[in-house]
């Protein structure tokens, strides 16, 4: 028998990680990865979803903003929350933060995306090595 949405905060931490190459064809990947691991966490199609786009945003952000060759993704389920976590391997010239897009620019927006769909956001080192850790919060 399935365990309900209301039984999944009751459950041990779960924990996902792959790291992936990093190159912008690689953003899908993670994106389906994620996905994968929501659903044989069985978490609700709203959060989910919400899941993928932070993993799309902070992947691609270490994509773009590093001089990364791996990047590395690590989720977990506890508490009633889902935490993403994605660290690079070096760290851009500024430290991630949310800034205001002119309406003519085509990026820009992706760390405020990431702070309507969770509930908590921020920046640290990673454990070892250079780069940084970006980590995100949604609740279930």
């Amino acid at each position: 028998m399935a365990a309900s949405q209301d039984a999944l905060p009751l459950r041990l931490e779960r924990r996902g990680a792959f790291g992936l190459p990093a190159l912008g064809a690689s953003v899908a990947e993670a994106r389906r990865r994620v996905r994968t691991i929501l659903r044989e966490w069985e978490v609700a199609d709203e959060v989910r979803d919400d899941t993928e786009m932070v993993i799309s945003e902070l992947f691609t952000n270490a994509v773009r903003h590093t001089a990364s060759e791996l990047i590395s993704c690590e989720l977990r389920l506890v508490g009633g929350r889902v935490h993403i976590e994605v660290t690079d391997e070096g760290s851009g010239p500024t430290e991630p933060r949310q800034r205001t897009a002119h309406c003519d620019e085509e990026g820009g927006r992706g760390l405020l995306l990431v702070g309507l769909l969770s509930r908590a956001w921020g920046v640290r080192p990673p454990g070892i090595g250079r780069g940084r850790t970006v980590w995100a919060e949604l609740a279930l």
